[in-house]
């Protein structure tokens, strides 16, 4: 086990999160506090940063991993310079905990650096404390993980100044530069899906809630979903008669469809955040008790989610902070004296190189305890795993997949969670087109195609549980095409129609010709209620196409998809019928009382 304390230094152990508060606010730059009295932390980075995330590894590795590989005598010499600077600075902040609660709770110590006091606050929050999980809190703590974070050490000889070394013989990641507390957070998580598949589980990037149908019969559902596709939203919506929100971000699927937590609150993302469409979110977000990260605070404090394109006063009013993040000095000047406009330096939402600064960051965040969410579920005692699906937010030239689809298969799901496929921005904001993350899951340390492999196997263990998928962007177009009519968005509250009446098994289905999955039967009277709820197109987005001439477009799209899918399952080494199930070689008709049933 990781030795918790390994450093000669004075160590600050657990503080309270005001006393955090109180070291963010002495140690770091570009710290701001909320009206309501939060912190808002501006970073240098925006996201988490995969290109500089090494696995320690010899050479000759590199196909036993999903990320790239740093050999251990390499890693061992910035891992001495971390040491060295940790001894200068003489201090770290302590924070024990756990990854999970139950049988499969894993004991996690994090140190901090001091400027790295607002993410241990974060990270305090979202870990289970030692009394929820331990018998006896006093004793000597054992950590599983340990995580050793230091914000402001630069790494001039490499990549970014930056490394985030992930040691998996000794269960330890070293944090070299970054300052965005997704490297803290995900670090663990890393670790935890790489001995969860060594104990026979999978660990899904997912969101999950009980959910009390109308029947009266309580269920867990798990959402799966790459940043943006609304997978928190969807995780905070009702259903039925009662939602209890139970995770946001990670949990861990066993055989019989047993499922472990993760956290003990939520990491949201904060952009468009309303009042109206996430109330939950909303209020955890502006509560006293939050922590935020790349928020827009007005001249008062208060939270303008909703931030842009930045005026040349508002640049000015934030120019410590932007030139603090990276902002080139020179560019905010220019911009400030008026010499350079955004119509010059922003081309449809996304800024030229060195301009970032002009477009408020669409990644900000914000830490929710879960003591903050009303009505949240009793992690203690979950009811089964029934449900399970993935969202997909569809947009542009890719926007025809159908609003909700079911799989028939174990192999048919197992591919599609496998491909786990978006249509949007990163997280960052920047990057844009077709994205496809295997089990939406980029902290697999191992290869991306074991997780299909072993999905399939606990699918045989879990007949009883439904799969199924969910487009949370568009069909049709993307939003420029809204206003002309040729495109739709998927709303909230379509999704939320969707997603009950599949909950509450009212859907008849029919089977899709093109891709072998259930799809809903317009022309069955049982489905009334759902079309006047969620326009005929969004449900089958062929007949767009059909009634709006572009019929061709459609069947490119179909076979480019399939193509495309194809190529992608078979460079991870995905099973043949895994494969032949996304190919729809042969569909299989469903057995006459499928129609209402979630499962396979």
């Amino acid at each position: 086990m990781p030795h918790p304390r390994p450093f000669s230094v004075r160590y600050l152990d657990n503080p309270s999160q005001e006393a955090l508060r109180a070291l963010a606010l002495e140690h770091e730059r570009a710290i701001l506090k909320t009206g309501v009295g939060s912190l808002d932390k501006l970073t240098r980075n925006k996201a988490r940063q995969a290109k500089y995330t090494y696995i320690v590894s010899p050479p000759g590795t590199e196909g036993q991993w999903s990320h790239q590989i740093i050999d251990r005598a390499r890693a061992e010499e910035l891992i001495a310079r971390q040491t060295a600077y940790i001894q200068e600075r003489g201090a770290l902040i302590a924070i024990d905990g756990y990854c999970g609660l139950g049988e499969h709770a894993q004991g996690v110590t994090w140190l901090y650096t001091e400027e790295g006091a607002n993410i241990a606050g974060m990270q305090q929050v979202l870990a289970f404390p030692r009394s929820a999980v331990e018998a006896d809190p006093t004793a000597e703590f054992t950590p599983t993980f340990r995580v050793i974070y230091t914000p402001d050490l630069f790494l001039e000889d490499m990549p970014g100044r930056q490394a985030i070394l992930v040691d998996v013989d000794n269960w330890t990641t070293h944090i070299i530069g970054p300052d965005y507390f997704g490297e803290s957070k995900k670090a663990v998580l890393r670790m935890w899906n790489h001995l969860a598949f060594q104990q026979g589980g999978l660990v899904l990037h997912a969101g999950a809630k009980a959910v009390t149908r109308r029947d009266g019969h309580r269920l867990t559902v798990t959402v799966m979903g790459l940043s943006g596709t609304g997978k928190t939203t969807t995780t905070f919506s009702k259903q039925g008669d009662l939602t209890e929100p139970v995770q946001d971000d990670m949990v861990a699927l066993w055989p019989g469809g047993e499922l472990s937590v993760t956290e003990n609150g939520c990491f949201a993302k904060i952009e468009k955040l309303s009042v109206d469409a996430e109330p939950v979110i909303h209020a955890g977000t502006t509560s006293a008790d939050a922590w935020l990260e790349n928020a827009y605070l007005t001249e008062d404090g208060g939270f303008d989610f909703f931030k842009g394109v930045l005026s040349p006063e508002e640049v000015a009013r934030y120019r410590t902070e932007l030139i603090d993040t990276g902002a080139d000095a020179a560019n905010v000047d220019r911009y400030i004296a008026g010499e350079v406009t955004a119509a010059g330096v922003v081309t449809a939402g996304v800024p030229k190189d060195g301009w970032d600064f002009v477009m408020w960051t669409g990644n900000g965040r914000s830490i929710i305890p879960m003591a903050r969410i009303p009505g949240a579920a009793d992690l203690h005692a979950l009811p089964p795993v029934e449900s399970m699906g993935i969202l997909n937010r569809d947009e542009g030239r890719d926007a025809a997949v159908p609003g909700v689809l079911r799989f028939t298969s174990p192999e048919q799901a197992a591919g599609y969670f496998m491909l786990g496929e978006t249509s949007k921005t990163s997280a960052a904001g920047k990057d844009r087109g077709k994205t496809r993350s295997p089990f939406t899951q980029p902290f697999f340390p191992g290869r991306f195609g074991l997780q299909a492999k072993r999905f399939r196997e606990l699918a045989a263990t879990m007949p009883h549980v439904g799969m199924w998928l969910m487009n949370t962007g568009y069909v049709g177009g993307g939003a420029e095409d809204i206003a002309a009519g040729t495109a739709l968005k998927v709303k909230i509250r379509h999704s939320s129609a969707m997603l009950e009446a599949l909950l509450d098994e009212r859907i008849v289905w029919c089977t899709d010709p093109n891709f072998g999955y259930d799809v809903v039967d317009i022309d069955a009277p049982e489905n009334a209620a759902l079309l006047e709820l969620v326009p005929m197109e969004i449900l089958r987005p062929e007949r767009l196409f059909e009634a709006q001439g572009r019929s061709a477009e459609y069947t490119e799209w179909v076979g480019r998809m399939k193509t495309e899918r194809t190529a992608f399952l078979r460079r991870h080494d995905v099973d043949a019928d895994i494969v032949a199930a996304v190919e729809c070689r042969a569909i299989s008709p469903l057995p006459a009382d499928a129609a209402p049933r979630l499962a396979f």
